[in-house]
């Protein structure tokens, strides 16, 4: 990207104010179509940029892919010309602002995977034209932007905060809920020149009701870590109290319960099998691994993700101790898993405990089958391929009486909780979701 004349900032602020501008998003996934469909309900032009030419086209047909997202309002935004989704990157010298929304795994070491990140950069780079905002929103540890995707796009010839502008906003979706939908929270916005913030601030004013800029990129991205390790930390002590309380007779749903009465210096959390989605289980090692380089040890940081990777060993050892006093052991019994998603009422299974759940009893050689009304068949993951292609059951009476025990992972809605409590002859609850049931409370054991 090598520019004859630098690009007129004036120009460029002024055209994403009018809602001139044409906004390109890489990654259509659980962060990137919500994030195309809200810059198309104000009015500009954007287009999602993804590698899956499948996902391009079931866009531009009109059809989502992702459960809380109407089909409707894609075909809405589709018809009126305002969203284009294309798997050429070549596209990306339409745009005026792009963003990067791809994700950012761990290896098996678990180590920071940038390879996302990196190949962005490289598809990105050579389409770039005089003036472009790029701004990274993918969670990742601090000096990602700077040190990582900075370089990658300059190696085509021009230079950030000049040529072209870079930013970091660390993507703050919470998929499934409405009330935390992208264009209702507030959106911070880091950059290391004040033409790229100024920018940024702009862009991201059109949909979002504020915007919170931070000094750089790298405090930007810190502040995302600093949230879900927050988040991570606080699932691990309730967690712990599980362990505890449970070991004392005491229920810790209901002490929960009583504590969140407490109008100050106190927040509930909520125990689980374990973690899922792809943030909370994974971005407190991008801040551990980064610890390293400067020699400082993230002690409570590990602590709490050693507590929270425990919980499935934990949540199957109680299923064994609750088959045992019923005198069947783990070993051929038939176990129902309710729930691959990773939290209740989404498609999303990112990461999701459930699958650590089906591999240990698996290992225990319990027969597994699972329920999950959001998804009925297992799709390929890295770490468990051998579970692909798994089906849901059908749900029914007759069918919830020929297992064993019934494993809640996942407390989805439209379960019928009293049914399942009614003809399975005993149900493991990690989730409380059984609450309400009233008949055969002698059959539920909370884990």
């Amino acid at each position: 990207m090598s520019s004859p004349r630098r690009p007129d900032v004036a120009a460029l602020q002024s055209r994403i104010e009018n809602r001139e501008a044409t906004v390109g998003i890489v990654g259509l996934g659980y962060v990137g179509l919500p994030l195309v469909l809200a810059f198309c309900r104000q009015g500009l032009r954007t287009i999602g940029f993804d590698i899956l030419a499948d996902r391009c086209r079931q866009l531009l047909a009109g059809e989502s892919y992702i459960r809380h997202i109407a089909s409707a309002e894609i075909a809405e935004q589709v018809a009126t010309g305002r969203l284009d989704a294309t798997d050429d990157f070549a596209r990306v010298a339409e745009t005026d602002a792009l963003l990067i929304c791809v994700p950012t795994p761990l290896t098996r070491h678990r180590d920071p995977d940038l390879s996302y990140i990196t190949a962005t950069g490289r598809a990105i780079a050579p389409h770039l034209t005089p003036g472009c905002l790029v701004c990274l929103e993918s969670t990742t540890y601090p000096g990602t932007t700077d040190e990582e995707l900075r370089p990658i796009l300059e190696a085509s010839g021009g230079k950030a905060g000049i040529d072209f502008f870079l930013a970091y906003s660390p993507e703050r979706e919470d998929p499934g809920t409405a009330e935390h939908s992208a264009a209702r929270i507030p959106k911070v916005v880091g950059a290391d020149d004040p033409a790229s913030l100024a920018l940024a601030m702009a862009l991201y004013s059109h949909v979002v009701p504020r915007v919170v800029p931070v000094r750089d990129t790298r405090t930007a991205e810190a502040v995302k870590l600093t949230e879900n390790i927050f988040r991570s930390v606080n699932i691990a002590l309730v967690n712990e109290l599980k362990v505890i309380f449970t070991r004392m007779g005491i229920n810790v749903w209901d002490v929960i319960d009583a504590a969140k009465t407490k109008p100050f210096g106190y927040m509930p959390f909520y125990p689980g099998p374990g973690l899922g989605g792809h943030c909370i289980p994974i971005d407190p090692f991008y801040l551990t691994w980064k610890a390293r380089e400067y020699e400082v040890n993230t002690r409570f940081i590990e602590l709490a993700g050693e507590i929270n990777s425990q919980m499935p060993e934990y949540v199957v050892e109680r299923l064994a101790h609750a088959l045992n006093d019923q005198g069947k052991p783990l070993r051929g019994s038939r176990i129902l898993l309710l729930g691959v998603a990773y939290k209740n009422d989404v498609d999303d299974d990112r990461e999701s405990p459930s699958y650590r759940l089906f591999e240990l009893l698996l290992k225990a050689r319990a027969e597994v089958e699972y329920y999950d009304p959001y998804i009925p068949v297992i799709r390929p993951t890295r770490e468990f391929p051998h579970l692909a292609g798994r089906e849901s059951i059908v749900w029914s009476p007759e069918t919830l009486a020929g297992f064993d025990a019934a494993l809640i992972a996942t407390a989805h809605t439209p379960v019928d909780y009293a049914e399942l409590v009614r003809h399975c002859p005993l149900v493991v609850d990690t989730r409380n979701a059984t609450r309400d049931v009233t008949e055969g409370r002698e059959k539920i054991v909370p884990a």
